[in-house]
């Protein structure tokens, strides 16, 4: 307000006065209003004009900047072509053609291949010959698959039913929870400890990424794991106490993740089930390292020792 004031000499306010008490002062307020707005009006003009300045130099920057980038592009292209022509072959000879020697038959140009010789490849396709497998050389290059029991997919599971096999008298079937929205379906053999009519409500451990195939008319979609000693007996491998539907059975020394499906040509459960036993304790181990269920335990067998795990 003080540099508006300046604009307005005191008699200038002292006259408006005089000619018009009444309105004298709202006029000389109007005035320093008017001076206010015409001063921001002022600054704001200025502002705009440094914007547009700024604006002119970054567009003049930019130009800039495409044409060194254009200059560098077409520095390179010049560069690659002299690579190109230092590697050319050298020009052809402009004298006479060496010629052969008397003694030495001329040279022949091998005779077109017949109309014959290339319909047979596609009449071999045609009629379904195989390729020839590829050579040691080339699967060599591509990293060997493991073969550890991480890619086993092994989850607990609680046995809803048990029933005979309606067709097998030595299977029987199972309805088994494993923490899914549906109970999945297993055909298994057992015997020996575990009667039949004990299951339901037990709780067991399971291979689940096994393919589903059927059993004497009856599709298995898991595995049962049990454990069998020497003398013959049988009974479940049990999951530590707390343990729930679904729980993942994991290997500390293993940690990889499972296979969606176990491939039958790969063969990984016969190349893993001789190293998949039960100790002298009863604790379940591949190569020495727990079957656990993290922050619940260890499967065990529940009475045997020194036995394979099926």
């Amino acid at each position: 307000m003080d540099d508006v004031d300046n604009l307005f000499h005191p008699s200038l306010e002292a006259a408006l006065i005089k000619l018009d008490p009444e309105d004298g002062k709202q006029i000389m307020e109007y005035f320093r209003t008017q001076a206010l707005l015409m001063k921001e009006k002022a600054l704001l003009q200025a502002s705009v004009r440094d914007q547009k300045k700024l604006l002119v130099e970054n567009g003049k920057l930019k130009k800039d900047i495409e044409q060194l980038r254009s200059q560098l592009q077409e520095n390179q292209r010049r560069r690659s072509a002299k690579a190109l022509l230092s590697q050319a072959p050298p020009p052809p000879r402009t004298g006479p053609a060496p010629t052969a020697p008397a003694n030495q038959p001329a040279a022949t140009n091998p005779p077109p291949p017949s109309s014959r010789d290339r319909r047979e490849p596609q009449i071999r396709r045609r009629r379904g010959e195989r390729k020839a497998p590829p050579t040691s050389d080339s699967l060599s290059l591509g990293a060997e698959p493991r073969v550890d029991v991480s890619r086993l997919d092994l989850r607990v599971g609680r046995i809803l039913s048990a029933r005979r096999h309606p067709v097998a008298d030595g299977l029987s079937v199972q309805e088994v929870d494993v923490g899914e929205t549906a109970p999945r379906t297993v055909v298994s053999k057992l015997g020996g400890k575990t009667p039949l009519e004990e299951l339901p409500g037990g709780r067991a451990v399971l291979l689940c990424n096994v393919r589903a195939c059927k059993m004497r008319g009856v599709v298995s979609q898991a595995r049962l794991l049990w454990c069998s000693a020497p003398d013959g007996c049988t009974e479940l491998l049990t999951p530590p106490t707390g343990s729930a539907p679904g729980d993942r059975v994991t290997f500390l020394n293993y940690p990889g993740e499972p296979d969606r499906e176990l491939q039958a040509g790969d063969r990984v459960w016969d190349l893993l089930q001789p190293h998949l036993q039960v100790d002298s304790r009863g604790v379940a181990n591949y190569k020495g390292c727990g079957f656990e269920v993290k922050g619940k335990g260890l499967c065990r067998s529940p009475s045997l020792t020194d036995a394979l795990i099926r």
